[in-house]
């Protein structure tokens, strides 16, 4: 049996953002967005603010054109996004978020904020992963949303 106290804190990290992660897609499923995944996410996310084009979110994600639109097309199925004309060049078509879309972004920072707050007692935890992220040049990825699709 392993203890996670002799874990190291990287590999630590990991496992428990991945398990969070994993208790939050099941809520979300339960509260009906059946069908996300944790990489919908990283796409939602450069939707919230704008409406990119595919070639624009591959390049925020660091992913090929063809995975972009892999990804915008489940979420165009789920009914989360919406390809739209651009207004200044009918030809080029930008990724939105539909009503639907902003429903899964709220409920997702609703039921993180949940486990957040359910974590407010061990804030140094916290403390030490912001602190990981800027020791490793992560923390002006994820402060200016330039977090790629996690890779294997």
């Amino acid at each position: 049996m392993i203890d996670p106290y002799d874990i190291d804190l990287p590999t630590l990290a990991w496992l428990a953002g991945s398990s969070a992660n994993r208790a939050v897609l099941a809520e979300l499923h339960e509260l009906g967005h059946e069908g996300v995944r944790n990489s919908h996410g990283y796409v939602v996310q450069h939707l919230v603010a704008g409406s990119p084009t595919v070639g624009e979110l591959a390049e925020a994600l660091g992913v090929t054109q063809q995975a972009a639109s892999k990804h915008v097309l489940e979420l165009e199925r789920l009914g989360y996004v919406t390809r739209v004309p651009d207004p200044a060049d009918s030809r080029v078509r930008r990724a939105s978020l539909t009503a639907d879309g902003r429903r899964l972004v709220e409920d997702s920072r609703r039921v993180r904020a949940r486990l957040d707050e359910r974590l407010r007692a061990t804030k140094a935890a916290k403390e030490a992963l912001v602190r990981l992220l800027d020791l490793t040049g992560g923390i002006e990825n994820v402060r200016h949303r330039r977090v790629g699709l996690p890779g294997d």
